[in-house]
This record gives C-alpha cells, structure tokens and sequence, in this order.
C-alpha cells in the first residue's frame, strides 16, 4: 500500500513537470502570437487599413492576456534578486511563460525557506 501511495506521488510529480511543460509552450507560443496581432493592429491603423470588426472581441482577449502578463513580469522583476536572479531575464521569463514563472519562484522560494533553521 505504501508502494502505490509513493509511486502516486511520484506519477503526480511526473505529471505536473509534463502540464507545466505543456503550458509553458503553449503560452509562449500565445503571447508571441498576440504580440505579432497587435502589431498588426497597429499597422493596419497607421496605415489605413479597415480590420474586420469581428476581430474586436480577440484584440480585447489578447490585451488582456498581454496585460497580465506584464504585470507578472513586473512581479517576477521585483523578487528576482531575492533569487539571485537578473531582474530583466526573470521579468522575460515570466512575461512569456505567465504564471508558471511566478510559480516556478514560489516553490523554490518555499523549499529555500523551509531548509534554512
């Protein structure tokens, strides 16, 4: 019974490595994806360009998405030296991978914290 209790422990660990993984991709490739549309956007203005009014609600969706991502990466920037981290690499970081940058500094600093007397 112990045996199955650990292996499911170490399968949820495997499993979780594997999800952040997978968002991390995926979120990259969704904010560079955004950065590029709005980039269009402005474009198209500058230019003169009529853009389909049915793309509005996605133009909103992105912002809004590009937006939280800034803001993390401002939060990411803040703590990093407590990380002994490069402010900028970890604002970077952060702005592309969402969350689970900020995430990823939370475990680490709670294993730091736990393992110091």
């Amino acid at each position: 019974m112990l045996n199955i209790i650990c292996m499911n422990s170490m399968d949820l660990k495997f499993i979780k490595k594997k999800i952040y993984t997978f968002v991390k991709i995926i979120s990259t490739v969704l904010i560079t994806s955004a950065i590029g549309l709005e980039s269009w956007n402005i474009y198209a203005i500058i230019t003169n360009i009529n853009v389909p009014s049915s793309l509005n609600p996605i133009f909103w969706i992105e912002r809004f998405a590009m937006m939280s991502h800034f803001v993390e990466s401002i939060i990411a920037a803040f703590y990093a030296p407590s990380r002994q981290k490069m402010p900028i690499k970890y604002a970077t970081y952060t702005f592309f991978v969402g969350t689970i940058g900020l995430l990823d500094y939370l475990v680490s600093r709670m294993t730091i914290d736990a393992s110091m007397p």
